[in-house]
């Protein structure tokens, strides 16, 4: 994805495509969106993305994004929790002026995807567990 559709996304609210967060202390949660993404009940067809170091209003979360940092988030497509492997691109940007860690999540091509055994969705700004005909869908 370009800078340009990125600095789009992010300055957008977050929805069914874009999740913002501060810090990684939360890694549940940015799992479930990353599951949630991978599976892309909406049928965008289109990536999701998860922003961190980003505030909920979009601001800058002043979090310094290392390498340990990029890392970490990496680690969580293949860590044995979300089967199958989402295809997930982790980057640093810079981004509306500020560096932000960027995860790009491909819809997978045979959904449903699932962290710890449950299948995550989003329905609009949130994550939510698919419902038995959801993850028919």
């Amino acid at each position: 994805m370009t800078d340009q559709e990125l600095e789009k996304l992010l300055a957008e609210m977050e929805s069914d495509r874009v999740e913002r967060k501060a810090s990684v202390s939360d890694r549940d949660k940015i799992r479930q969106a990353i599951c949630a993404f991978a599976n892309d009940l909406p049928n965008h067809k289109l990536p999701g993305v998860v922003f961190v170091g980003v505030d909920d209003d979009g601001s800058c979360a002043n979090l310094p994004i290392t390498d340990e940092l990029l890392r970490t988030l990496a680690d969580m497509r293949s860590d044995g929790n979300t089967l199958p492997f989402p295809a997930v691109t982790v980057q640093k940007r810079l981004l509306a002026g500020y560096e932000v860690a960027v995860i790009i999540v491909e819809p997978a091509d045979a959904p449903p995807v699932r962290y710890n055994g449950r299948v995550w969705i989003r329905v609009g700004p949130r994550r939510a567990t698919a419902s038995a005909e959801e993850e028919r869908r």
